[in-house]
């Protein structure tokens, strides 16, 4: 269920950077932290890229999670983003803008403490919008057999985690962690840092796996019988005068914050992985032996539900009795559009960010004469015009005499044709804004259905621009 509970959104007062090397890369990056508009989401953009590529924080990007998680979009991609997008989530930020200099994120001490501080320092603001919550609506299960990961999603009003894990080790033995809630992410869970087992850490060295690799960003858990040696040799490469053993079996390099920090820090991965669902989630998170892959694969599972519940919320039940917004004299009034080529016969509703709109497909369309006329379809392209006018008449909202604009549609993005449309239906449109309108130019996520199915989908950008002299005159 999605459920706004009347909490604001907010984003961050002002801009902050935090700077580190990549664990993996062994690069320098500077990331910085930007406010972002209401509805943005977390964004993160390679400003060393040409064109300064965006890629969104959502599971469908996810390319690895073989070392951490990663994300890819627009031909660019970033790596080891769930300690950042876990701080995120713990200070319960909607939206914000990632830019980034480098391909991965700095790994600092190896958990998410330092981008909560910054993050806390430069402060927050609400935002106009309400959050919209998903609230797990009963039990989701997710499960791996050959690894023994167990992973359920419960219902409540809150968001809640227990975490066990078990790596059949006599130093690790079983660990449990857990939070009543997330506002005790930043005292419980934030400082826990990210662990491997010493043959772990020996083979990652010996195939140069992890170039930003330090003894101060992570906890080496010996599990194994080491001699004076090889703890000489790892000093040697860490530019260490020395290395012991400690007491609870891990390297004395540092101390542990928490008994049970290997545990706290799998529950840390977990909220950042479980952030690429997209939306703030409200339910118990109980998992078993979670890892990246599993945490992917649960948001995933997460998600399907969420586009699921979200496609039955646009089943609108049109009463042909109601009073339209604008009926088709006055959507020529504002379209330059005329028969044949105007495709909205009803505008049903219209806000600063959505528009409804309804087509009406006949028969005694010029078009079926000539377009499978034995099979009569409604053309798909002439389907995202239908949608294309309909978040026209969006965008011309936005200017108080719209007669003297044009809509100029720039881009068409992930469209898609779901089902037919024949002679009879009536499809209804749906637009929304996915971004503010700024400087008359307009992103919108635009749906049309026939009753219950969604027949076409599609991202669009329109501009709108004044007529000219003859334009207005023609």
């Amino acid at each position: 269920m999605l459920n706004a509970m009347n909490v604001k959104q907010r984003t961050i007062k002002g801009p902050v950077s935090v700077s580190g090397v990549g664990l993996h890369t062994g690069e320098k990056v500077t990331m910085t932290f930007k406010p972002a508009p209401e509805n943005h989401g977390f964004k993160f953009r390679r400003i060393d890229v040409e064109g300064s590529p965006v890629i969104d924080a959502d599971v469908d990007n996810v390319t690895d999670t073989s070392r951490g998680t990663t994300i890819s979009q627009n031909g660019a991609s970033v790596s080891t983003i769930e300690h950042v997008l876990a701080a995120l989530v713990g200070l319960e930020i909607d939206n914000v803008l990632i830019d980034m200099d480098g391909p991965e994120t700095p790994i600092m001490d190896g958990s998410s403490i330092q981008f909560v501080d910054a993050l806390s320092d430069t402060g927050f603001a609400e935002q106009e919008a309400d959050r919209e919550y998903y609230h797990i609506p009963y039990n989701i299960h997710y499960s791996e057999t050959d690894r023994k990961v167990e992973m359920v999603a419960m219902p409540l009003d809150d968001y809640r985690f227990t975490c066990m894990v078990d790596y059949n080790s006599q130093v690790l033995g079983s660990q449990h962690a857990s939070i009543s809630s997330i506002s005790e992410f930043n005292t419980e869970i934030a400082s826990c840092r990210t662990f491997c087992f010493l043959h772990e850490l020996e083979m990652l060295l010996k195939h140069n796996l992890i170039k930003g690799g330090d003894l101060n960003n992570a906890i080496v858990v010996v599990d194994k019988e080491v001699d004076d040696e090889e703890l000489a040799h790892l000093a040697r490469i860490f530019n260490r005068k020395d290395i012991k053993v400690a007491p609870q079996g891990i390297l004395n390099n540092i101390e542990l914050r928490h008994q049970n920090e290997p545990a706290r820090h799998k529950l840390l991965d977990m909220i950042g992985d479980l952030a690429l669902v997209g939306v703030p989630l409200r339910g118990h998170i109980m998992a078993a032996r979670p890892g990246h892959a599993a945490n992917v694969a649960f948001a995933k599972k997460i998600k399907t539900l969420i586009k699921k519940e979200r496609s039955r919320k646009h089943i609108k039940v049109y009463d042909p009795n109601m009073k339209p917004v604008y009926d088709t004299v006055e959507i020529m009034k504002i379209l330059p559009h005329r028969q044949p080529m105007l495709m909205i016969d009803k505008i049903l509703e219209l806000s600063k960010s959505h528009v409804v709109g309804l087509k009406n497909v006949t028969m005694n369309e010029d078009l079926f004469a000539g377009h499978f006329p034995g099979a009569p379809l409604f053309p798909g392209v002439l389907q995202i015009e239908a949608m294309a006018q309909t978040g026209g008449i969006l965008v011309l909202n936005t200017v108080p005499d719209p007669e003297n604009y044009i809509t100029l549609f720039l881009k068409i993005e992930n469209a898609r044709f779901k089902d037919k449309v024949v002679p009879g239906d009536t499809i209804i449109f749906y637009c929304n804004l996915i971004a503010p309108i700024r400087r008359g130019i307009a992103q919108m996520k635009g749906v049309g259905m026939v009753g219950s199915r969604i027949v076409v989908e599609a991202e669009l950008m329109a501009q709108i621009v004044r007529k000219t002299k003859e334009e207005k005159e023609a």
